[in-house]
């Protein structure tokens, strides 16, 4: 089984504790995403699904995603190509909520915006190890 390594980036969010952030590529874009263990399925930022996406869009009345952030009305669609590191996944099925409130509370603090919440669905699928001492994420295909 291959591993790929994928730099973090460890930020301190004054009361809140500390958060690890992995650069992500949709849509041709980098952008940072908050590694969230504790969140059962990654979402995206409803505004960049939206942008890039608005024909395919599908309103969910599903409650949030067991993430950390409430949320109002969720957006199902599928990104054709998410890419962590060198790992690509290919037309993943995504929900999408509005994180303009976390990411305004990051760029508050000093930390660059924050267009997704990479959680459990892609952590357990590609077996995620996190390296604190490294500041790495392991993932492997």
């Amino acid at each position: 089984m291959r591993s790929i390594s994928i730099p973090l980036k460890l930020i301190n969010l004054q009361d809140d504790g500390f958060h690890l952030l992995v650069e992500v590529v949709v849509f041709k874009e980098k952008h940072f995403a908050v590694l969230d263990t504790g969140a059962s399925r990654s979402v995206f930022d409803k505004s960049l699904i939206e942008q890039h996406l608005s024909e395919t869009l599908q309103v969910s009345d599903e409650i949030n995603a067991a993430t950390l952030f409430t949320t109002t009305t969720t957006i199902q669609a599928t990104i054709p190509e998410v890419k962590i590191g060198s790992l690509k996944i290919k037309n993943y099925e995504t929900v999408a909520f509005d994180l303009q409130s976390v990411s305004e509370t990051y760029q508050q603090f000093g930390h660059p915006p924050i267009m997704s919440i990479i959680g459990g669905d892609i952590l357990m699928q590609y077996k995620a190890v996190i390296n604190y001492k490294k500041m790495i994420l392991r993932l492997y295909r």
